[in-house]
């Protein structure tokens, strides 16, 4: 199996001490950090970056044959997307001074404690990461192209805003940084985590986990395992999550859910990138990227103290916002005719003919349950359907019954009308409902009457009586 490397450029160790670069590289392999390249002879350095791809140098300053500060200069030169941190014998202020003048991203000195050293390291590929991510995704919207569309072919969509999100994922794919997926339930958040994972190009599998209503104890023992004995009725180890997710991907869906007390463990998790089985006094290293959604405000639920504030921003390193149905109702027939022949195929049926008016009735409905609530109503139509052409009346009666669920309008109190203005007299505002009806449901009576809740024939003598 191929081994998973993590960042996804390569790091390289410059030193001329070889007792040095192991303790190092070890350091940051128990670090996760496993994509090394080591250099004792400075001669080599400018070679190794003009054919590998290296993202971050760390360069010993005092070295025989080309010294530290000269290597500096030649990387800042020729490669200045590589970032450089110096690490020095000396703790000399000047010296340090100098180094990050030149372009150096930080100044360790090798005397210090090694988790210092390392901690630099890891805020040093935090934001090389997010500099090609930028650049990556600056390239991809101004192209307006996806290098992977194959990992988006189970989402239906033509829809502009969802590009945006496959092209924000293709960028961020590479990181190791968590994904937060944001959306109104039923938006499709797994499919998201889906292609998410597929792009990461992990070897592992993708495991997901549905957080809501795990106490702090279940939650616990389903992330983290056990061993045999830990507590009452365990009689044998098991595997949690994390580590059925090794070397892939974890998705914890429902996040804003979360108790405080797992919030705090998950947090621990995050940043220390190890975990404690229960019952168990040795560490494990976390081998897996981690996904979470949610259908709730994180930002509004941690301003009013229910969820931690800096889980919250460990959390949202990189952000999705899926949007809803309602808008981007363009991908309502796409999406009609999908689960319609998968409807069919799966009920083994013939796939019915739509009638004309059912694309634009759904296009008229708000959707509270989003992707989720279209296939229901799909699914249930297409159950009860017997001739050749669908019938709308299971739409119509799903319809109906879900409009207490429509969306609140985000500023019922804003008023429709200009101050300073007169207003227009019932009638005009009569006409202009209807006209805005009409033309909504594009000139179908029946559904314009249901958006305006009357009648078919009291809508058809008012418009009557407007021609006359």
């Amino acid at each position: 199996m191929k081994r998973n490397l993590y960042p996804s450029f390569g790091l390289l160790l410059v030193d001329d001490e070889p007792s040095f670069l192991r303790s190092l590289s070890i350091a940051l392999e128990r670090s996760g950090i496993n994509h090394l390249h080591r250099c004792q002879d400075s001669r080599e350095v400018m070679s190794i970056l003009a054919r590998e791809n290296i993202g971050l140098v760390t360069l010993d300053l005092t070295m025989p044959h080309l010294s530290g500060e000269k290597l500096l200069r030649g990387i800042v030169e020729e490669y200045p997307d590589v970032g450089v941190i110096v690490i020095s014998g000396l703790n000399q202020v000047e010296t340090a001074v100098n180094c990050i003048k030149l372009g150096a991203y930080d100044y360790f000195v090798k005397t210090d404690e090694q988790d210092r050293l390392i901690e630099g390291i890891k805020r040093a590929i935090r934001l090389q990461e997010l500099r090609r991510e930028n650049q990556e995704l600056r390239q991809r919207v101004l192209n307006d192209t996806l290098e992977h569309p194959e990992a988006f072919v189970p989402i239906v969509s033509g829809d502009k805003g969802m590009r945006a999100v496959f092209q924000y994922l293709e960028s961020v794919a590479p990181s190791r940084q968590p994904i937060l997926i944001s959306g109104e339930s039923g938006v499709g958040k797994e499919l998201i985590a889906r292609a998410a994972h597929e792009l990461s190009g992990c070897q592992g599998p993708l495991v997901c986990v549905n957080v809501a209503g795990l106490d702090d104890n279940h939650f616990a023992d389903t992330l983290f395992g056990h061993q045999r004995g830990a507590f009452t009725g365990a009689d044998s180890a098991r595997a949690g999550m994390i580590e059925q997710a090794a070397d892939g991907t974890l998705f914890l869906d429902e996040i804003g859910d979360l108790s405080m007390a797992s919030q705090v463990k998950l947090l621990r998790l995050l940043q220390e990138g190890e975990y404690y089985p229960l019952g168990s006094d040795r560490p494990k290293r976390m081998r897996a990227r981690v996904l979470v959604a949610t259908h709730q405000d994180l930002a509004r639920k941690q301003a009013e103290g229910s969820f931690r504030k800096d889980l919250y921003y460990r959390l949202r390193t990189h952000q999705v916002q899926i949007p809803a149905l309602r808008q981007r109702k363009g991908d309502i027939a796409l999406l009609l005719d999908h689960f319609l022949e998968e409807a069919a195929a799966e009920l083994g049926k013939s796939k019915p003919t739509v009638p004309r008016e059912l694309p634009v009735l759904l296009a008229n409905y708000a959707f509270p349950g989003n992707v989720r609530e279209l296939r229901a109503m799909v699914y249930d139509a297409v159950s009860q359907h017997r001739s050749r052409m669908l019938s709308m009346d299971a739409f119509k009666r799903a319809i109906d019954l879900n409009r207490d669920e429509l969306p609140v309008a985000e500023h019922p109190e804003r008023s429709p009308f200009v101050a300073d203005v007169p207003l227009p007299g019932l009638h005009e505002v009569a006409d202009l409902l209807v006209q805005e009806a009409m033309h909504r449901a594009e000139g179908n009576q029946s559904i314009a009457a249901r958006l305006l809740g009357v009648s078919q024939p009291a809508l058809s003598k008012r418009l009557k009586k407007r021609q006359g």
